[in-house]
């Protein structure tokens, strides 16, 4: 019994493995439980009987993506919580880069693709856990700017973020799309790229304080 129920558990994360890819790949209209069961090995009724339908495998698929890639780069970057809000905003900035950038992370793909061709079925999903990363990000960023940063300023700031680091996002697609074509993403230049990130960012939010506290004093 254990060794049909370790083959069955085997099963099952080999099919969420080639599904959360063949989904970053193809997007969820494009991509067929039969590509996904040959990439795993498995047939169809494997399918069917761990997920039931294509759409409980998509959302599976992107929690188990999910899931490990924040196994692997914890949200903080491993940044102690008493460091300095400028030093764990560092670290979570780390973090999502590394997790977009990683060879085998598939998450903000399959949301990059999600947003391309809109299936709705992961709006429930990415609220219960993508908006948790959210806020925390927003709450670092309040510490950052101080007490007279208001809700717009925080959204602000948060999309510049996010939208430097979906520029990996990017060159990761091109990877995806053509994964017959070597196109690494090196080592070196993620790592300058990230501290270009963090010292941008950062120097943003002096310029911010700067201005608000210049604003105060003329009030």
């Amino acid at each position: 019994m254990t060794d049909l129920k370790t083959k069955s558990a085997l099963t099952r994360t080999r099919l969420l493995k080639a599904a959360s890819r063949i989904f970053a790949q193809n997007g969820y209209q494009e991509s067929t439980i039969a590509e996904i069961c040959e990439q795993a090995k498995a047939n169809i009724a494997a399918v069917n009987y761990h997920f039931g339908d294509k759409q409980t495998l998509y959302l599976e698929a992107w929690r188990y993506a999910f899931s490990e890639e924040l196994s692997r780069y914890p949200a903080d970057g491993g940044v102690p919580r008493q460091a300095s809000p400028e030093q764990r905003l560092a670290g979570r900035i780390r973090s999502i880069i590394r997790r977009i950038a990683a060879e085998d992370s598939y998450s903000f793909a399959i949301i990059h693709k999600e947003i391309a061709q809109p299936t709705l079925l992961l709006s429930d999903i990415l609220e219960k856990e993508i908006n948790p990363q959210r806020q925390e990000m927003l709450v670092l960023l309040h510490e950052c700017l101080g007490h007279n940063a208001n809700e717009h300023l925080l959204h602000y700031c948060h999309a510049s973020i996010m939208g430097q680091c979906f520029h990996v996002l990017r060159l990761k697609q091109l990877q995806i799309a053509q994964p017959n074509r070597t196109l690494v993403i090196e080592s070196q230049y993620l790592e300058d790229f990230t501290n270009h990130v963090i010292e941008f960012s950062l120097a943003g939010i002096r310029a911010i304080q700067t201005q608000m506290l210049s604003q105060r004093y003329r009030a």
